[in-house]
C-alpha cells in the first residue's frame, strides 16, 4: 500500500498529537499515583507493567481480528509460522520491559524536575542510534535543534532554590544515585530499543498491530519474570493486584496506549520526532500544573525554555522536508 505525501503527513502529525496527549496524561497520573497517600499497600510497579502488556496484546489482537473479518489465519501465519521473524522482537521487548520498570524506580527516588530533565537525554541517544543503526544523516539544523531542545527542556524544568532546598533535603544520597542510574539506563535502552523497533517496522510488510502482538508477548514473559523475581513474595502475600484503584488502572491504560501510539508514530514518522512530541508534552504538563493544579509558578527560565523548544521544533522540521516529495510505503 502506498500513501500519498499529503495523507502520510497528516497521519504523522495526528499520531504525534495523540502521543503528546498520551504522554502528558501518563506523566500527570503516574506521578500522582506514586505520591498519593492512602491506606493499604501501594500497587506494585512490576504488576502495572505486566497489566499494560496484557492490555496492549488484547487491543492489538482485537484490531487484527477486525481488520481480517475475525479470522485467526493472519496471526497463525505471521507469528506461529514465522518463528525467526517473531524472535526478532525479543530484544526490543526485553529492553522496553526493563525501561518501563526503571521509570517507576526513577520516579520513586527522584523529584519530578530532576527525573524529567534527565530523561530527555533519550532524545540524544535516539539520534545517535539512528545515525549508527539506520544510517541517517542529520544536518546542521537537526543537530542544533537537538541542542536547543535539550537546553529548552532543562530551563523549563530547572528547579528554583526553594524547590531544591525542600525536595532535595528529603532525598538521601543513596536514593538519588539509584534514581539517576535508573534514568540514565532507561535513556540508553529507550534510544536503542526505539531505533531497533523502527528498523524492524520499516523493513517489513507486516502489520504494525501484528508486530505489537509479537512485542507484547515477549514483553509479557519478561515482565512476569521480573515481577516474580523482585516482587514474588509480596505477590504471594497480597496478590498481583494489591493497591489497585482507579488511578492505577488509568496509568496502566495510558501506558498500554503509549506503546501502540509510539508504534504508529515511528511507522509514519521517525523516532526523533517521537522525542520532540514527548518534550512538548512536558511543556503542556507544566502549563496544566499551573492553570489547573496551581502547583507551579512560571519563571523567566520557563519562558526562555519554551521558546527554545519551539525554535528546536521548527529547526528540525525545516531539515526534514523531502526534496522530491516521494510517497511512503506501508
Amino acid at each position: 500500500m502506498v500513501l500519498p505525501p499529503a495523507h502520510s503527513s497528516r497521519l504523522k502529525y495526528v499520531s504525534l498529537g495523540v502521543l503528546v496527549f498520551q504522554t502528558t496524561s501518563l506523566v500527570l497520573t503516574m506521578r500522582y499515583s506514586r505520591t498519593l497517600k492512602e491506606d493499604g499497600p501501594r500497587y506494585l510497579a512490576s504488576s502495572a507493567v505486566v497489566s499494560a502488556e496484557v492490555l496492549k496484546i488484547l487491543v492489538c489482537t482485537l484490531i487484527v481480528f477486525m481488520e481480517n473479518n475475525f479470522s485467526v489465519r493472519l496471526l497463525k501465519e505471521e507469528i506461529v509460522n514465522k518463528p525467526v521473524e517473531t524472535l526478532k522482537l525479543a530484544i526490543p521487548a526485553g529492553i522496553y520491559t526493563l525501561q518501563n520498570n526503571l521509570l517507576y524506580v526513577a520516579l520513586s527516588n527522584l523529584d519530578a524536575a530532576t527525573y524529567q530533565v534527565t530523561y530527555q537525554l533519550k532524545i540524544l541517544t535516539t539520534a545517535l542510534f539512528s545515525v549508527s543503526m539506520l544510517g541517517k544523516r542529520l544536518g546542521l539544523y537537526q543537530w542544533l535543534s537537538l541542542l536547543f531542545l535539550m537546553a529548552g527542556v532543562t530551563l523549563v524544568q530547572w528547579p528554583t532554590e526553594s524547590e531544591v532546598d525542600s525536595e532535595q533535603a528529603v532525598l538521601s544520597a543513596g536514593s538519588q544515585f539509584v534514581g539517576l542510574m535508573a534514568v540514565l539506563t532507561a535513556c540508553l535502552s529507550s534510544g536503542f530499543a526505539g531505533v531497533y523497533f523502527e528498523k524492524i517496522l520499516k523493513e517489513t510488510k507486516q502489520s504494525v498491530w501484528v508486530r505489537n502482538i509479537q512485542l507484547g508477548l515477549f514483553g509479557f514473559v519478561f515482565a512476569i519474570v521480573g515481577m516474580t523475581v523482585y516482587d514474588g513474595e509480596r505477590v504471594r502475600e497480597s496478590g498481583m493486584f494489591q493497591g489497585y484503584n482507579t488511578i492505577t488502572c488509568t496509568v496502566v491504560a495510558l501506558q498500554a496506549l503509549g506503546g501502540l501510539v509510539i508504534a504508529v508514530v515511528i511507522k509514519y514518522a521517525d523516532n526523533i520526532l517521537k522525542g520532540f512530541a514527548t518534550s512538548l508534552s512536558i511543556i503542556v504538563s507544566t502549563l496544566i500544573s499551573y492553570f489547573l493544579l496551581e502547583d507551579f509558578n512560571p519563571t523567566s527560565l520557563f519562558f526562555m525554555g519554551a521558546m527554545l523548544v519551539i525554535a528546536a521544533t521548527f529547526l528540525y522540521s525545516k531539515e526534514r522536508k523531502p526534496a522530491n516529495g516521494s510517497a511512503i510505503k506501508v
